[in-house]
């Protein structure tokens, strides 16, 4: 068998620090407080900080007091602004200079957290802070579901609830997955290790057909106007969003960050993912999380 890299390095203190990042409600970011407050002490994990680049508008302040946490603040638009842009991009060279000179400040900002890993838990930014620590994403979609040998259900906003209706699924799961840096390219959105998927979410299409929500797509823009289509699809995919959110996003990620935190993910020399169950490494596609069991899915001999 090949030499098993552990995706998360073991700490020095045997226990693991991470960061939550959040830029909105920050519920999935409670989930996983949640849940480590129900599991006690023993869970070889402890979140150390919030991170926020929302200060204003997120809830990172309200969690912070609530459990106790350090919250560490780097308003995004307000930089961009101070740099004479008006909207927060990296499409255009200028954008991603700025984007990296946000980072930075971020990074800067984060030394002294001393933190092992970090959780995207609904925050917006694309970072390549995911080269200077492991980091985990929460995604609407199932990353296992491929076409034509691709991971399918990829990309932002509603667009892998979307392709999920389009291609005739009835059901919708959330993927967590390591986040790896982001080059640009559209090709390595979305291609981190599959961690852990959540139990199928049944897809509502309110009363509307599959051909009908088809329709939809000839008639829109070639740019996705900034408040969005506002058309019958993207209208049912937000509608699901929020359904996938409660029995996927929050079943998910709060056990997939006690797994990582307890080091029980890496990867193979040929870049296979293995999980760990006592001392052995066992090759693996993923792992599916139920509320209270999981279910190690093992690779193809």
């Amino acid at each position: 068998m090949s030499a098993i890299r552990p995706l998360l390095p073991t700490p020095a203190s045997g226990s693991s620090r991470f960061a939550l990042f959040l830029s909105g409600s920050g519920t999935n970011a409670e989930k996983v407080l949640e849940h480590l407050r129900q599991l006690g002490t023993g869970t070889a994990c402890t979140a150390a900080a919030l991170v926020t680049d929302a200060p204003e508008t997120s809830r990172a302040r309200e969690l912070g007091a609530q459990y106790g946490l350090p919250v560490i603040e780097h308003d995004i638009r307000a930089f961009y602004q101070a740099h004479g842009e008006t909207r927060v991009s990296i499409a255009t060279p200028r954008g991603q200079e700025i984007r990296q000179a946000w980072t930075d400040i971020l990074r800067a900002k984060l030394a002294d957290t001393a933190i092992d890993f970090g959780v995207f838990a609904g925050f917006v930014p694309l970072t390549n802070l995911t080269a200077d620590f492991p980091c985990l994403n929460v995604h609407p979609g199932d990353l296992t579901y491929r076409q034509d040998g691709q991971r399918w259900l990829v990309g932002l906003h509603t667009v892998p609830i979307e392709r999920a209706i389009l291609a005739g699924l009835d059901y919708l799961r959330t993927s967590v997955i390591q986040a790896l840096p982001y080059t640009g390219k559209g090709e390595d959105m979305d291609n981190g290790p599959i961690l852990g998927i959540s139990p199928e979410v049944d897809i509502d299409l309110q009363g509307h057909t599959v051909e009908e929500l088809a329709a939809c797509v000839p008639q829109r823009p070639a740019k996705r106007p900034k408040e969005g289509f506002a058309d019958a699809l993207e209208n049912v995919a937000v509608h699901n969003q929020d359904r996938l959110k409660v029995g996927g996003d929050w079943v998910v990620l709060p056990r997939v960050v006690v797994d990582f935190g307890q080091g029980r993910f890496g990867l193979d020399e040929g870049g296979t993912l293995h999980y760990r169950m006592g001392r052995n490494w066992h090759p693996i596609e993923t792992v599916v999380y139920g509320t209270g069991d999981k279910e190690v899915i093992f690779a193809e001999p």
